[in-house]
């Protein structure tokens, strides 16, 4: 049997504005519990720095809310949002990862913003979490919606290696499904290539609702007992969602009933797989075959992933779509117009802040979670848009010709 490793991850994420949402309602206690799970992370990883060795991805809409005075004071009996985020600049054994600043699905967005999404997270990365752009390797695509399409894009930003679920790899050759699952595979597009990690759905299923140690130590040589390389096996999940995460009894949640007796029998000699960073990983073992990858996106629900459902399966859920790009290609019309003529303007500066406000409501508005609950919160897209084609017009009358 060959070696055998396993990097686990974990996504953290807030819509815009929903802690504060969360405390003026009734769930309180939810906004608290959610808190509680941002903070917990470095805690529990006291007295394992040697050997553990966790994924973590904070969404810029998250980032943007811990940053927030109003949220610091708000909840400052809850948690010390400072020092905890201190702690994670501190943290050796993480390894961070990148991904886009309002959490947008990327394949159904216009191609146009992909650049902006990915830039200005890492600005506001690097601000709160402290990795230089060039120390973060990975990327976290939200709800892990991704196309080959993206690939210039992230090697643009330096990125080395993306997180996909296994399903979509679209192999070259006949392949056993443990291949499938447990190596990572080059992917090419435009000119440029990607490693690609294949996360595993069903364990990573099973880190999400709550798992014994026993039964995913098992589990895991079950999987890879007939692997002929090094296998990696990767898990990935939101980080804050469901009582496994949120409950105030740790021993019994994910930290204390999963994660640190996992460790305890790695350091015990006895687990059979040695946790890993997918960095260290691919120094090690470094992918030489390339694949093609489907479109898709995770599996939320009952839906797949494959055909992005979640996000396009109502009227008004593709109307939204559709008018992003429109209000994005408006955008871009403006922009143009000022770059050409904009230095003509009685004054240039409130123009550019004009447009560049504009484009920042334009990229909240394509935040997945407006999509994500049906037609429930597609308002908050159009509202988005309607201040920035306010925005717009009014940058427009002031550029001359």
């Amino acid at each position: 049997m060959a070696e055998v490793y396993h990097a686990l991850g974990l996504n953290m994420h807030q819509p815009p504005g929903n802690l504060l949402a969360l405390h003026n309602s009734q769930e309180r206690w939810e906004a608290r519990q959610i808190l509680w799970c941002y903070d917990r992370p470095t805690r529990m990883l006291e007295g394992y720095e040697d050997i553990a060795r966790p994924h973590i991805s904070f969404s810029g809409t998250l980032l943007k809310q811990l940053d927030d005075p109003a949220i610091r004071e708000t909840f400052h009996d809850v948690v010390d949002v400072e020092d905890f985020l201190a702690r994670y600049r501190r943290s050796q054994c993480i390894e961070f990862m990148g991904t886009g600043l309002y959490h947008p699905v990327y394949p159904l967005i216009p191609h146009s913003d992909w650049e902006t999404q990915t830039a200005w997270w890492k600005g506001l990365g690097w601000k709160l979490l402290g990795r230089a752009w060039f120390q973060l390797q990975g990327f976290w695509s939200p709800e892990m919606g991704f196309c080959m399409e993206m690939i210039p894009m992230l090697k643009r930003h330096g990125y080395r290696y993306v997180i996909i679920d296994s399903i979509y790899i679209k192999p070259r050759r006949q392949m056993r499904w443990e291949e499938q699952r447990y190596r990572p595979y080059i992917a090419r597009w435009g000119g440029e290539e990607i490693c690609i990690i294949p996360r595993d759905r069903e364990l990573s299923n099973a880190q999400e609702s709550g798992l014994d140690p026993g039964w995913f130590q098992h589990e895991v040589y079950e999987r890879t007992k007939n692997c002929d390389f090094p296998a990696l096996v990767t898990t990935w999940t939101d980080g804050e969602n469901g009582g496994w995460f949120r409950t105030v009894h740790v021993d019994s949640g994910f930290w204390g009933h999963f994660y640190r007796p996992i460790l305890d029998r790695y350091r015990a000699g006895v687990l059979g797989f040695t946790p890993i960073h997918i960095s260290s990983y691919l120094d090690r073992f470094p992918p030489t075959e390339e694949v093609d990858i489907y479109p898709g996106a995770w599996n939320t629900g009952h839906h797949w992933g494959g055909d992005f459902g979640q996000w396009t399966g109502s009227l008004l859920q593709k109307r939204g779509l559709e008018e992003l790009g429109r209000t994005s290609s408006y955008y871009q019309q403006v922009k143009q117009a000022f770059d050409q003529r904009g230095h003509m303007s009685a004054n240039p500066e409130e123009v550019r802040h004009l447009i560049t406000t504009a484009y920042d409501h334009i990229l909240q508005a394509e935040t997945s979670c407006n999509f994500y609950w049906g037609s429930c919160w597609v308002n908050r897209s159009f509202d988005g848009m309607d201040q920035a084609y306010k925005l717009l017009d009014t940058a427009r009358s002031l550029i001359p010709g």
